[in-house]
């Protein structure tokens, strides 16, 4: 019986890419570039036209978080006329920063919400105390967060608060609140309340009180200056009782103790006598 057998002839095998020649292989790299870019170009042009379609215009801001010391009619007038573009052109930094000029706001979060509306959390500054400079002697201008940040505002917003003052050096706040809450808990031992603290720029410390004493606190870490102030509230309640008069003034930068001025008492020439003008 025959059989008949079939023999495939062989294909030609295909050229190797790098085995064509150079400007072919130039003329399809710069056909495929053409062809990325038209697509891009193409893309872009959809998105410009897309995005300039009335439905995409800014229609309403959504303002949410810490309101205290704003309305949103204030937001409005101070915030809104910065904004620039629509829901896909607005520069969200830049939304960021007009609403961070809005008086008393401290932080802003702005989000895109689709089709044309923006989200907007506002966190407000908390007034702690008031701020001078170190060699200021005239009245507050700025004040102290509760972050330790100097920012300005209408102080007239604060009148009602019983804040106390901080003068120190410049960019000195944070450490200043940070020994104001300290220092403030120690005082309140005795019933009193700082009215002013001060740091010179020798880095000495003291602090003016409610009670219209004045305590010179010295310098050293905050922690050498606290036992100073702890060892004054502990003891000068003897003194001011033995006597029957309230403190002016006390120097706690001695070392083994500290001097200290009564109302109505002065001394004599004779040492440990005391008078009573």
């Amino acid at each position: 019986m025959a059989t008949t057998t079939f023999i495939r002839p062989p294909t030609a095998a295909r050229p190797a890419r790098d085995s064509l020649p150079a400007d072919v292989r130039w003329m399809r790299l710069t056909a495929n570039g053409l062809y990325g870019l038209a697509v891009l170009v193409l893309a872009a042009l959809a998105v410009h036209l897309l995005s300039r379609q009335p439905a995409f215009s800014l229609r309403s801001i959504q303002v949410e978080g810490d309101l205290t010391r704003n309305s949103v009619a204030t937001i409005r007038v101070n915030a809104v006329p910065q904004l620039r573009g629509d829901f896909f052109t607005i520069d969200l930094q830049a939304a960021r920063h007009a609403f961070e000029t809005v008086p008393w706001v401290r932080h802003a979060v702005v989000q895109r919400v689709w089709p044309n509306r923006l989200a907007v959390r506002l966190e407000e500054h908390r007034p702690v105390a008031f701020w001078r400079e170190a060699d200021d002697n005239g009245t507050a201008e700025q004040l102290v967060n509760a972050q330790g940040e100097v920012f300005e505002a209408n102080l007239g917003d604060v009148e009602g608060d019983s804040l106390p003052t901080l003068q120190g050096p410049d960019g000195s706040s944070a450490a200043m609140l940070s020994m104001l809450t300290r220092l403030q808990a120690v005082f309140a031992r005795q019933g009193s309340h700082i009215d002013t603290l001060r740091l010179s720029g020798r880095a000495s410390w003291s602090v003016e009180l409610d009670t219209g004493a004045k305590v010179e606190l010295g310098r050293g870490g905050d922690d050498e200056v606290l036992v100073r102030a702890d060892h004054f509230v502990s003891t000068v309640t003897q003194l001011t009782q033995q006597f029957q008069a309230p403190v002016v003034y006390a120097d706690l930068r001695h070392r083994d103790g500290y001097a200290l001025r009564l109302r109505g008492i002065t001394t004599v020439a004779a040492p440990g006598a005391v008078n009573r003008n």
